[in-house]
């Protein structure tokens, strides 16, 4: 066959083509295992960041079997549903959900003898989603931890959501008020007041991020109201 000729020139674009699409089909293949188990363990990272547990991507799985002591899906009446796999349990899917048909996934964590419960949560930001996880001491109030991250929020703005000095600013904060009220916390434009137990800074320039961390957490800690109530 003439290698100048146009025919040729087709023939080999199509081979090629056939040829890169099928090396990238099998290179997909074969990392997408790993690629779930890195997503699984950063998953076990983040939950336990918020009891104070830093561990390393190979630690997780040691450490999370050491300090998550139950993984429960709870139904909206605050029962547990024992046939659905909290771990496992997409909450962008889930959330898509009219409320009475959703599962609300908690993990029960213990720590230097304290108990604590932890709360996954997952909303909207300025451009795409935000998630993050909320540690309520064992009185189901009190927030011990905080861990927040998003998918393509402003860097330098938004982004800083996912940075220690606003996650710890949700430390010590309380959910309900002094009337046992659910109020959530908020973050606020400008700043909190000294001493707002349920106020944190809103981020400098962020502010429809910050506000959808407000709704993200607002929303989701609502939903386990019936499981917090409990004794």
């Amino acid at each position: 066959m003439d290698r100048n000729s146009n025919i040729y020139t087709f023939i080999f674009a199509i081979v090629m083509v056939v040829v890169v699409a099928a090396i990238l089909a099998f290179t997909a293949t074969t990392l997408k295992p790993l690629q779930a188990e890195n997503v699984r363990k950063e998953k076990m990272q983040n939950i336990l960041s918020t009891i104070g547990v830093e561990v390393d991507r190979e630690q997780a799985g040691a450490k999370f079997e050491e300090f998550i002591k139950k993984q429960l899906a709870l139904k909206p009446d605050g029962s547990v549903n024992s046939e659905v796999d909290a771990f496992k349990m997409d909450l962008h899917k889930e959330t898509k959900k009219p409320h009475e048909n959703q599962n609300y996934p908690i993990y029960l964590a213990e720590k230097d003898g304290k108990k604590y419960y932890i709360v996954p949560l997952y909303g909207a930001g300025l451009w795409d989603a935000i998630w993050g996880y909320i540690a309520l001491e064992s009185d189901k109030n009190t927030i011990f931890g905080a861990s927040f991250d998003h998918a393509g929020e402003t860097p330098g703005l938004g982004a800083d959501i996912n940075q220690s000095w606003f996650e710890d600013e949700y430390i010590g904060k309380t959910i309900f008020d002094e009337e046992g009220n659910f109020v959530s916390v908020k973050a606020i434009k400008g700043g909190a007041k000294v001493g707002d137990m349920h106020g944190v800074d809103a981020i400098s320039g962020g502010t429809i991020t910050s506000d959808g961390v407000t709704d993200m957490v607002e929303e989701r800690l609502n939903n386990y109201i019936p499981y917090l109530k409990k004794d």
